[in-house]
């Protein structure tokens, strides 16, 4: 499975979550696959996903759909304290999908520490409940089981190594992101509290 088709597969499972995307190809590509309201792009954040997403599913209304986060490898290994970190902190609706394809896709293809540190159990061993993909269908799956967890979610797919061709640069003022991002989430818990 490449990257953007697992994010073509998560961009059609997450329309009512907030997502929170690593920087670099996986942002392009997600943007690229479905432009959304919901998506959060950070650009210039490498390593900073998962930590934004636990800070927000900590403070979100707790009827918000799950907080997404998608991540890469070698994104999570610049920033492996967020497993403990989210583990301990144990939010009831955070879920972290992995996508690892072995490799820091947007710097050259130079080889990540995945293939040697086996995230999967490093997440479980943190707290997390986890699952592993390597199909389409089988994200899908371990995805929507992962829906149905109370506490923090880890989601470890294996994707194919290489970047999806012409797709254009993610050249957006992250402060226009921010700003369509927390209409958004604000418009999500105004829903949450009628319906409360």
């Amino acid at each position: 499975m490449k990257r953007i088709e697992a994010l073509g597969v998560l961009a059609d499972l997450t329309s009512s979550h907030p997502v929170i995307a690593t920087c670099a190809a996986t942002s392009r590509e997600l943007a690229s696959v479905k432009d959304s309201d919901n998506h959060l792009y950070l650009l210039d954040a490498m390593g900073l996903a998962g930590s934004v997403a636990t800070g927000l599913a900590l403070s979100v209304n707790p009827s918000t759909p799950k907080v997404v986060a998608i991540e890469g490898d070698g994104s999570l290994l610049m920033n492996p304290n967020v497993l403990p970190t989210g583990g301990y902190l144990a939010p009831p609706n955070l879920l972290l999908v992995l996508l690892d394809n072995g490799v820091y896709g947007s710097t050259g293809a130079l080889p990540t520490y995945s293939p040697k540190v086996d995230l999967r159990r490093l997440a479980d061993a943190a707290g997390w409940t986890t699952r592993a993909a390597r199909t389409a269908d089988g994200l899908s799956a371990a995805f929507a089981e992962l829906l149905t967890v109370e506490g923090p979610a880890f989601l470890y797919a294996t994707i194919e190594e290489g970047n999806a061709p012409d797709v254009e640069k993610l050249l957006v003022d992250p402060v226009s992101l921010t700003g369509r991002f927390t209409r958004w989430l604000r418009e999500v818990h105004a829903v949450a509290e009628a319906a409360a």
